[in-house]
């Protein structure tokens, strides 16, 4: 099993990379919120899962350990295939997905395509006593009172608590000094993603 890659971006396409690794070239398939961060010439190290699929390997490569497990377990619950699973983690970030499966908001995960009400509400029960659950509470960062303004207003626009809350830490480091206002239309332009 290939558990790694060290090399350089050979090409970039819509859902993954190939990268050279001492002149072997391996394509792989990543979420997009690893793709948006690597560039053509940029050496790396991806953390790869290969899957096997009767005459078909496909490797999925994450930029840590920590995603690579999640897409591992989001491929135990029933009828998650590889693909809606890279699918959950491009659109869901590590830390969020965490968070709404602690707090079983079964909504967010249905707002990916290909999964439904029903689906998103078993990925939440299959994943709630293996995420490690223990961690998140303690490792939340401190709200501001102008933050804790930013929430309540995603909220208020009908957006779950933990997807205010992922969308507030996303937020540049330059933003983190603007008014309310600022910082809601910069929170519901990454929201959009969603």
């Amino acid at each position: 099993m290939i558990g790694s890659l060290r090399g350089e971006i050979v090409d970039k396409e819509e859902n993954g990379v190939l990268v050279d690794v001492g002149g072997v070239g391996y394509v792989v398939l990543t979420p997009t919120t690893l793709l948006d961060v690597l560039d053509v010439g940029m050496k790396t190290q991806i953390f790869t899962h290969l899957h096997v699929r009767e005459q078909e390997l496909t490797l999925f490569g994450f930029p840590d350990k920590e995603e690579l497990e999640l897409f591992r377990l989001l491929l135990k619950v029933q009828g998650i295939g590889p693909k809606v699973a890279l699918a959950i983690l491009s659109h869901i970030p590590a830390e969020t997905l965490r968070q709404a499966v602690a707090r079983e908001e079964a909504a967010l995960f249905a707002r990916v395509p290909g999964i439904g009400p029903k689906k998103a509400r078993q990925i939440v029960f299959q994943l709630k006593d293996k995420v490690g659950l223990e961690d998140i509470f303690v490792a939340a960062t401190p709200i501001s009172d102008t933050d804790g303004e930013v929430i309540a207003a995603l909220t208020t626009l009908g957006y779950s608590v933990v997807e205010a809350q992922a969308a507030l830490q996303q937020l540049p480091q330059e933003a983190k000094s603007e008014s309310v206002e600022e910082k809601v239309r910069i929170a519901l332009s990454s929201l959009a993603r969603f």
